[in-house]
């Protein structure tokens, strides 16, 4: 996923340096160069038009003058907040928080791999070379079922792991907030793999007996990325809803019925890496008691290419077991689609002489096309002081560090996620939110940027500004923060 300029090595077809180039044009355009055009079109109509009024009543009313310009300036702030788009807020969130129950060491795991009359020596092998590299240590969970060598996963146990995940999640945010129930007037919830009648959006309502009138979706088969494109979903509908509406956005991943039974290795990665994990979180356009502004949303989505749709895919293998294979090729196109969405992120968060550089560098790249001139890698640290980056694996995150040419420290978060949580998939980047309010890293005015990877193929970013950092360590960080940072070099 090394977001590499240089053009003979990033392999990215003419075709897509020419969507990203006018991508990013469009972006530009419509950031630097719209408001001045409209402004120097529409400024000497306006004065030619308004000149003789003003000159009429400054001869009639001299005294008035500063009546005018004071009226004139309140009848512009008024028409310029009642049409400016609303701004969304985060009022809070909480992360599900497994009992040490559920704990599953690696060797543990790797024993029961063992033990499986359903695996071959060879597939066996793989697991624990996978698991060696994970960078996953020994207190990551999974759910009851996948605690037996043979796990069976029915119905009633999905719906079990799914209920066990949100009920607690979204009662440790209720807590958290206090809001009435009744204020909540959108709810979004994603879980991937398992899709029950009534789905779990409903299962939510009859849980808390939400309000009748309330507007659900349900989000399935998106995957990683599914919990920071609910963000950018419930932001566009609160902004078209009346002031003090409240989005209540529900994510978690039920490993259970997605587990694989096979020996196809592209098909055994996601039962090494993924682990029990989910949050709630609660956004509203009322700024009163929210912790988080936010800053901005960009989705890039690549599924109209064969390639990017195929590498993650639900099929079946040889022998009918179901299952999601991962394709040799998602590493590069997850670094592909990192690309498309920073040049599209870049015009709304960097500084303009950091923009500026990034967009020089960028076309006199695609005109020189030199192979040993150094890429210009923008310095997103000036526009964020933390990152949460999806916990794919080390690798996923080395490469997004090096892409970005970020620090230990900045990636710090997301590989501690990594070895105390595991791949929480949807929800992980909650977790390292947490982590950095929990080590008392966040501070007023600080900026958070989300990045999440998923199946489509998809980025989705979304840009945090901090409000009120948290006055307390709670959470699921609150019983082992003081142990990390741990050295994660030597387990993957």
């Amino acid at each position: 996923m090394h977001v590499n300029y240089n053009c003979t090595a990033n392999n990215m077809s003419s075709g897509s340096d020419l969507k990203g180039l006018t991508l990013l044009y469009n972006r530009t355009a419509k950031i630097l160069v719209q408001p001045i055009v409209t402004t120097t079109t529409l400024a000497p109509g306006v004065l030619n038009k308004g000149a003789p009024w003003l000159a009429a009543a400054h001869q009639i009313v001299p005294q008035s003058s500063a009546i005018i310009v004071v009226v004139l300036l309140i009848i512009t702030a008024t028409v310029y907040l009642a049409f400016r788009p609303k701004i969304v807020y985060l009022i809070d969130y909480a992360c599900f928080q497994p009992s040490s129950n559920l704990r599953v060491a690696k060797a543990n795991f790797l024993e029961h791999q063992h033990l499986s009359p359903l695996l071959v020596d060879s597939t066996v092998n793989f697991i624990a070379t996978v698991l060696e590299r994970s960078g996953m240590g020994d207190e990551t969970c999974v759910p009851p079922v996948l605690h037996y060598i043979e796990p069976y996963c029915g119905l009633d146990e999905a719906r079990a792991e799914a209920e066990l995940v949100v009920f607690s999640a979204v009662d440790d945010l209720l807590a958290k907030t206090g809001i009435n129930l009744d204020a909540i007037s959108v709810l979004i919830t994603n879980i991937s793999a398992f899709c029950p009648v009534p789905s779990i959006a409903d299962v939510i309502v009859n849980r808390y007996k939400l309000r009748g009138d309330l507007r659900i979706i349900n989000l399935s088969g998106m995957a990683c990325s599914a919990s920071v494109n609910a963000v950018g979903l419930a932001s566009n509908m609160l902004r078209v809803m009346p002031r003090g509406s409240h989005a209540l956005l529900v994510s978690t991943e039920t490993i259970g019925p997605s587990y694989y039974e096979g020996n196809t290795r592209s098909m055994q990665l996601s039962n090494i890496l993924f682990r029990i994990g989910g949050a709630a979180k609660l956004l509203s356009c009322s700024r009163g008691k929210a912790r988080f502004r936010l800053g901005h949303f960009t989705r890039t989505i690549t599924a109209a290419n064969n390639d990017a749709y195929q590498c993650a895919y639900q099929e079946e293998d040889e022998e009918g077991n179901l299952g999601v294979a991962l394709s040799k090729d998602i590493m590069n196109v997850a670094r592909d689609t990192l690309k498309v969405n920073i040049m599209a992120t870049a015009p709304l968060v960097l500084p303009a002489s950091e923009f500026l550089m990034f967009l020089l560098f960028f076309v006199a790249k695609k005109v020189f096309c030199r192979r040993n001139t150094r890429p210009y890698i923008p310095n997103f640290c000036v526009a964020f002081e933390h990152f949460c980056i999806h916990v794919g694996g080390p690798a996923v995150i080395t490469s997004v560090q090096r892409g970005l040419n970020l620090s230990d420290k900045h990636v710090e978060p997301s590989k501690m996620t990594l070895h105390r949580f595991g791949n929480q998939s949807t929800s992980s980047v909650w977790y390292q939110l947490s982590y950095i309010e929990a080590k008392g890293r966040m501070k007023k005015d600080d900026k958070v940027w989300m990045i999440g990877f998923g199946a489509g193929y998809e980025c989705n970013t979304i840009g945090w500004v901090c409000i009120q950092p948290s006055s307390r360590v709670d959470g699921p960080w609150a019983s082992c923060i003081h142990r990390y940072p741990v050295d994660v070099s030597k387990i993957g």
